[in-house]
């Protein structure tokens, strides 16, 4: 069934949204009646904040068609690398064929052409991660920065991308194009694969910020870098506690957490290349080394003294290689940002968000972007068939503040949540509807180490609301599993949804706001029929039938 048709369906049974005000409700409800029509207006074209809006999205099918596309080889064509730089989003003509894989090679040329002030902006992965790279390419031409370009780990990458008209190149990895799960030996060769990248861009003698698939930029940072001419090295790290207020570099003395190179700024110096070259014959003679692992290692061989007294840079590796640590308030982790909201409270402008500290693997990575609403999603994960189904939660305020923070005032407040959230999955699995999750607020942090509720010295408030993947094993919860062992699917989406741009305003206009009334109380009688405020009343305690 196409979108038009799937619409017209739906406009034709119930609206799209359906609202619960409610502190725990105690039954479901039966599928609104054909009485409560949507607005038949024309589906509304979407707009310049819809899912990449230039060029349109494939759909289904052209990605399927992509999956079952294979290169054309058989004639010689001009290498890609000698064409005139194409805009991002130019898609190439349909009736026009793959280009040879010779064509994709990393070589100079290709490098040359995108870069602009001398810097060029890489990331890669495998078909995986393709909507990750979707979005870090599209939040990187929003902010008019294009040159960039993605190393494709499988052949399916490479060609769903050149069809999107994203600049790509071949990796040659002949990669899996499945997701491979953090830690497992294929996700540690491709931590080597991008010391590979880096120790072979250098040598071109442009500069190279290197990122992985799950950070999105928020500002362009090549202002902020440039601030830099000295550093051979600027680096990200996992530190959780600010040295700074404002967005100078950290200082480097306070900064005992990892350095992480899923955000790193790479000068073509004679001691950068020697420090990626050594990086990668260590990792190379042990495929038990982490990347990271290996990076600090080696980068920390000699840490210090300081440069100069202003800039925040220190002498590492081999005592005469500049770095610089990039401030955390602003180049974010998953936790700076999305826990502890640094630089909000430091009223800074962030740059980056790295999907760190997190849980539920990619998922759980993908429901962070998408809570913050920097995640890039087709126009029908916002208009899905079924409708959504949306409610108010309430929690006593002693519930959120009264007493000690500590595990069981935690737990009590979480369990009082999750009481509500489970009536709303009923509901929505009664209804056939996908459950908009509410903001769930935490009183201690979550993390994977022994810690006393929240990081010393960090600036996380007390309570706060927390990435869902905090309480909910969102891994699970996407996973298509055995309708006969575990129900019927429920879908979800997150709490920041309803407030996305991305959603069209004749979905948002969909509303059907149900209150729950006492039975014997004026207007609490069972109807069909809304009042003049679109509001449908419905008594307490209903059972399914009802």
């Amino acid at each position: 069934m196409g979108l038009k048709e799937t619409f017209q369906e739906v406009a034709s049974s119930k609206p799209l949204f359906l609202t619960i005000y409610t502190t725990v409700i105690v039954a479901s409800l039966s599928p609104p009646s054909t009485s409560y029509p949507l607005s038949t207006l024309p589906r509304t074209p979407p707009t310049s904040t819809s899912w990449l809006s230039s060029p349109p999205p494939l759909s289904n099918a052209d990605f399927q068609h992509l999956s079952n596309y294979s290169p054309v080889a058989m004639h010689d064509v001009t290498p890609l690398s000698s064409e005139p730089g194409k805009p991002i989003w130019e898609v190439p003509p349909r009736n026009t064929e793959m280009p040879p894989l010779k064509t994709f090679r990393l070589i100079k040329e290709l490098v040359l052409q995108r870069a602009k002030y001398n810097v060029i902006i890489v990331t890669f992965g495998n078909f995986a991660f393709m909507d990750f790279i979707l979005t870090w390419v599209k939040h990187l031409t929003d902010l008019d920065v294009s040159n960039l370009l993605v190393g494709a780990m499988d052949i399916k990458l490479l060609e769903a991308l050149y069809w999107r008209g994203v600049p790509v190149f071949d990796m040659e990895s002949h990669m899996s194009t499945i997701d491979v799960g953090w830690g497992s030996p294929t996700f540690h060769k491709m931590g080597r694969e991008k010391v590979v990248l880096i120790d072979a861009i250098l040598p071109f003698g442009v500069e190279l910020l290197m990122c992985d698939t799950d950070m999105v930029w928020l500002k362009n940072p090549l202002p902020y870098l440039a601030g830099y001419p000295e550093a051979d090295v600027l680096t990200s790290s996992d530190l959780v506690v600010p040295t700074v207020v404002d967005d100078s570099l950290d200082i480097w003395q306070q900064v005992p957490a990892a350095y992480n190179i899923g955000i790193f700024h790479w000068r073509p110096t004679e001691l950068a290349k020697k420090l990626a070259r050594e990086w990668k014959e260590m990792l190379l003679a042990d495929d038990k080394i982490w990347d990271q692992n290996g990076f600090n290692d080696i980068v920390r061989t000699q840490l210090g003294p300081s440069v100069d007294e202003d800039s925040r840079l220190v002498y590492a590796f081999d005592r005469n290689l500049k770095l610089g640590i990039l401030p955390a308030s602003i180049f974010c982790s998953g936790h700076t940002y999305f826990v502890q909201a640094m630089y909000e409270q430091l009223r800074l402008e962030p740059y980056a968000v790295h999907t760190t500290f997190q849980y539920a693997g990619t998922d759980g990575k993908r429901h962070r972007l998408r809570e913050g609403m920097l995640f890039y999603d087709p126009p029908e994960y916002y208009d899905v068939p079924g409708g959504f189904l949306s409610f108010k939660p309430s929690i006593p305020k002693s519930l959120l503040f009264d007493g000690q923070h500590n595990i069981e005032s935690h737990f009590t407040m979480i369990n009082y949540q999750l009481k509500q959230i489970r009536t709303a999955f009923a509901i929505a699995s009664v209804l056939n509807r996908t459950l908009v999750l509410p903001p769930l607020w935490c009183r201690i942090d979550r993390l994977w180490f022994a810690h006393p509720g929240v990081l010393e010295g960090s600036l996380t408030r007390q309570p706060f609301i927390c990435p869902l993947d905090h309480v909910f094993e969102i891994q699970t919860m996407v996973k298509e599993l055995p309708e006969e062992e575990f129900g019927p699917r429920i879908n979800i989406r997150e709490y920041s949804f309803l407030d996305n741009p991305s959603m069209s305003k004749q979905v948002k206009d969909s509303w059907l706001n149900v209150q729950p009334c006492q039975v014997g109380n004026k207007d609490c009688q069972l109807s069909n029929s809304t009042n003049s405020k679109g509001v449908l009343r419905l008594p307490r305690h209903s059972n399914e039938e009802t």
